[in-house]
């Protein structure tokens, strides 16, 4: 056969742990391969014009006569790839490495040899599950004419290669998910305006190990970062339950800057090797998807707190050189003195968010064991309070008001521990005024926002004492400011939001807000109670009636709380306004 030589653009591709997979499920790993091979990787390539020269149980060898459709080609699979990977467990994903390469190749027969090839495979075996790594010669040619930024991962030795060799790894963007009507996402339904300071959302970390169990050591960096960056009255920051919302899914930082109202997103990835760990962060202008800056540690696990405090730091310097310019106050929360305690709060954190019955059983053990760990940490104490407090209100076996003592020594313990802890100082503020002290509440809430300005936690707590406190006026414009830092987990603000409104007498106001925050997560019982007297009072009776039933069934003990025992923080007048409106609606208790 004739052998010719030309310069060509080659891609490498190999499915990561293909080993695991195939001996977890022989037949199931093959059988996901050849429907991603049917549906995605052969119709991409030949969309791309590439040629598949080569296949091996695991690997590709692809070759294109252009390098941006080789780029192109790589991160559409890549993309595609998350989209496919989103409801598949961590230990049965398939996920390809990717290597790009453009060299001088010889073609013998269907096959192809040479220096470009040999490259194209040591740049796959560099990169990451679900990433690309591609030559300098790639980068150059390429960074003019597509929209992917490059992050340099410098000079790498590599095998049977005689020179170093430039590599970059490609930071794939990707398209927008289109959500859901019945998701919670659906409640920003339109751009928000940015706001009139810099202004940041923080996504979860991506966690780049095969091992599942760091996900926890990921998360808790871009929720400390974010904890960090609030401080800066000069920034405007996104609360972790609207940024942790993308997590899991490909996401476009123009799209994220839509949907948040921010200017700058960051975004990082994190590694576990041994007792080693790599951390990748990059902060990127949303509008442009311009990088503004990158930066890659790799330390000690034992260093992860000061890693933490290295990326904040790089951030809200290059987010707002005016505050580099002041004098730059370290105000992170305290860290625990064992690296154990930290995971446990992390992990409790994640369950907690997800809020049913058995995830918040599940946060209760994982908050006492970062206490058993380490009983300094203010954290675990606060985590544990609001595990009672969220436990008593909608999955109670005693009621709300029975708890109260129990969850106000955990917050002052907290509180007591780590007087800086601006979330331990919000939670304290809604106890002291579930007891009846309403000076006491807000005073507490207002040290928590100054801590921490940004604290989206700080400002709901701040309107639910302003509303209960007869400023209900004052109370809705401090609870729109939470709802604007966090606007993807509206509903246990809009709960107060509708109490607001109600004793402003605005009753379609809060109907609306009620049945948003019951659409939310109809298994909040306060969201039906506070569906029943604005109904009434609009004369909506069999609505009305309608919510009553439920409000005294599924939400008894909360009823039971506001209504027949009537909690210590409500005001005569207030408690007169809503009895108006359930006997309107047939109540004769």
């Amino acid at each position: 056969m004739s052998q010719t030589r030309r310069l060509a653009a080659i891609l490498a591709a190999d499915v990561a742990g293909y080993s695991r997979l195939m001996g977890a499920d022989e037949e199931g790993t093959l059988a996901a391969l050849k429907a991603i091979r049917r549906e995605l990787g052969d119709p991409k390539v030949k969309e791309h014009r590439g040629r598949i020269v080569k296949t091996t149980g695991d690997g590709l060898l692809i070759e294109f006569a252009s390098v941006v459709d080789a780029v192109r080609c790589a991160v559409e699979v890549q993309r595609e790839m998350v989209e496919r990977n989103v409801d598949v467990p961590l230990d049965h994903r398939i996920e390809f490495r990717m290597g790009i390469n453009l060299g001088d190749i010889i073609k013998d027969g269907r096959d192809i040899y040479g220096d470009g090839v040999n490259v194209a495979a040591r740049l796959e075996a560099l990169a990451e599950p679900g990433g690309i790594c591609v030559s300098r010669v790639v980068r150059d040619q390429v960074r003019d004419k597509l929209d992917f930024a490059f992050e340099d991962l410098g000079e790498q030795q590599v095998k049977n290669i005689a020179r170093p060799v430039r590599v970059y790894r490609v930071v794939v963007g990707a398209p927008v998910t289109v959500l859901s009507a019945e998701t919670p996402d659906a409640a920003v339904k339109a751009p928000l305006p940015l706001p009139d300071k810099p202004s940041v959302a923080v996504l979860p970390f991506a966690n780049m190990s095969s091992d599942p169990e760091q996900e926890f050591f990921a998360d808790g960096i871009a929720e400390d970062v974010i904890t960090a960056l609030s401080r800066y009255p000069s920034l405007f920051v996104i609360a972790r339950n609207s940024s942790f919302t993308y997590k899991g899914r490909a996401v476009d930082v123009k799209q994220v800057g839509r949907e948040l109202g921010v200017r700058y997103v960051l975004e990082g990835s994190l590694r576990k090797s041994g007792n080693r760990i790599r951390v990748t962060a990059q902060l990127v202008e949303a509008e442009t998807g311009k990088h503004v800056w990158a930066e890659r540690y790799d330390r000690d696990l034992a260093d992860i707190f000061a890693v933490q405090d290295e990326i904040t730091q790089a951030a809200t310097i290059a987010i707002a050189p005016a505050v580099a310019a002041a004098e730059l106050q370290r105000a992170m929360r305290k860290p625990p003195d064992s690296l154990d305690a930290w995971a446990a709060f992390q992990r409790g954190l994640w369950h907690i968010s997800k809020f049913t019955a058995d995830d918040i059983a599940v946060a209760n053990q994982y908050f006492q064991r970062a206490i058993d760990f380490d009983p300094a940490f203010s954290g675990g104490y606060w985590g544990l309070g609001t595990v009672h407090y969220h436990a008593s209100y909608t999955f109670p076996s005693r009621g709300p008001m029975e708890e109260l003592s129990a969850i106000a020594a955990l917050m002052r313990r907290a509180v007591a521990l780590d007087d800086g802890d601006a979330e331990a100082r919000s939670w304290l503020s809604c106890i002291v005024l579930l007891s009846g002290d309403a000076k006491g509440a807000l005073a507490e809430s207002e040290r928590a926002l100054a801590l921490s300005p940004n604290l989206a936690l700080g400002h709901a707590a701040y309107g639910f004492i302003l509303t209960w406190s007869g400023r209900p006026r004052e109370g809705l414009a401090a609870l729109r400011m939470s709802f604007r830092l966090d606007p993807r987990d509206p509903w246990l603000v809009r709960c107060q939001l509708a109490a607001a409104h109600y004793f402003l007498r605005e009753y379609e106001a809060a109907v609306e807000a009620a049945e948003e925050a019951a659409r939310s997560n109809p298994d909040f019982p306060v969201n039906c109670f506070w569906l029943v007297p604005p109904l009434a009072q609009l004369g909506r009776i069999a609505e009305a009636r309608e919510a009553l039933n439920t409000a005294t069934t599924v939400g008894s003990r909360i009823f039971d709380a506001y209504i027949r025992q009537r909690t210590p923080f409500m005001r005569q007048e207030d408690y007169d306004h809503i009895l108006d409106g359930l006997h309107k609606a047939g109540w004769s208790g």
